[in-house]
């Protein structure tokens, strides 16, 4: 889900790592520079060294987000596969990050929020988000095209509604694994075309 190929090293990577779990733990409005400092185990002239600027922190944050979530994808190989099944891989890599990895989204969403009022926020999630919402809409035109989503479906509208869908179940009062499941269900079933009764 990004396009950004250089995964942080070293240094920067235990900055990234530090500041993603402060966010998770209490938000963006909670970061605060001495506490990642003292969780990388540097001073904070140090962290100004790496990190001169709030610009420069968010910029290794979404870069350490779009690693990760690069890294996932590459992790289950879509070629070969059809665009259904190609969309049941990103209900999966959704899902594992729903039980394996909560941190990853719950920072996601804190910066997508964020990014609504900020604008050194919304440069670098922006992207990230137009890409993945770039990239379900090629499956599901790529599926329309072959004849295994609906031929009148409109793949930006549809991304739309897998990505709103899929983050939905991660904010409902009800978070589990078997309304997601149940709701993937559902956005399927709105697609794919239905096999020809006898």
């Amino acid at each position: 889900m990004g396009q950004d190929h250089h995964k942080l090293e070293g240094r920067l990577a235990e900055i990234a790592a530090a500041a993603r779990d402060l966010i998770a733990e209490r938000g963006f409005e909670g970061l605060r520079t001495r506490d990642i400092a003292a969780r990388v185990g540097i001073n904070v002239a140090t962290l100004h060294y790496h990190v001169p600027t709030k610009e420069a922190l968010i910029r290794i944050v979404a870069q350490s987000l779009r690693a990760d979530f690069i890294a996932q994808n590459l992790s289950r190989p879509r070629e070969d596969l059809s665009p259904v099944e190609i969309l049941k891989l990103e209900f999966a890599d959704f899902r594992e990050t729903m039980i394996e990895m909560p941190e990853r989204y719950a920072v996601l969403a804190e910066l997508s929020e964020r990014a609504k009022r900020d604008e050194a926020v919304a440069a670098e999630m922006q992207p990230m988000q137009r890409y993945w919402h770039r990239q379900i809409a090629e499956i599901i035109a790529a599926g329309r095209d072959r004849g295994q989503f609906r031929p009148d479906v409109d793949p930006e509208a549809a991304a739309v509604m897998v990505i709103g869908t899929m983050i939905a179940t991660r904010r409902h009062s009800q978070t589990s694994l078997d309304l997601f499941d149940r709701a993937c269900a559902e956005l399927l079933r709105s697609l794919v075309v239905p096999p020809p009764k006898d």
